[in-house]
């Protein structure tokens, strides 16, 4: 019997992990499964814009990634995995590669800690809206 509940906790674990799409949301909160709250609007739009302009070139401007850095909407930049924190040590520090091979990540030079809580609310935002995609990308 105790093996039918392992191999429950393994599939449920696997649709976690490696499904995409779509993010569930409680309807009281707007939280997503890893939940994400709903972002200040006003965070959000000024996120964008500064996102745009400063990550975009490697992460796409749809977060999806390009051929030189990875999408933002990977299973690998849910919060529990890279909290708000890792991101903004990221653009701020640089960062090694650990999971990509992208290479290292280079300073994105002139942001500012605020400049990344407003890129930070734009991405959260947009992986509440769109979910998650397997890692690694198939």
């Amino acid at each position: 019997m105790w093996i039918l509940g392992i191999g429950a906790v393994v599939v449920v674990v696997l649709i976690v992990v490696v499904g995409g799409g779509s993010a569930p949301q409680d309807p009281m909160t707007g939280s997503s499964e890893f939940g994400i709250a709903v972002q200040d609007p006003v965070l959000v739009a000024e996120g964008d814009v500064l996102y745009q302009a400063n990550c975009a070139a490697c992460h796409g401007s749809d977060l999806r990634g390009t051929g030189i850095g990875p999408s933002h909407l990977s299973i690998l930049y849910n919060p529990d995995h890279h909290g708000d924190g890792a991101f903004a040590l990221a653009a701020l520090n640089g960062v090694r590669s650990h999971h990509w091979d992208f290479g290292d990540m280079a300073p994105v030079p002139g942001l500012s800690q605020d400049d990344m809580d407003r890129i930070v609310a734009f991405v959260r935002e947009i992986q509440r809206i769109e979910g998650f995609e397997p890692y690694p990308p198939g």
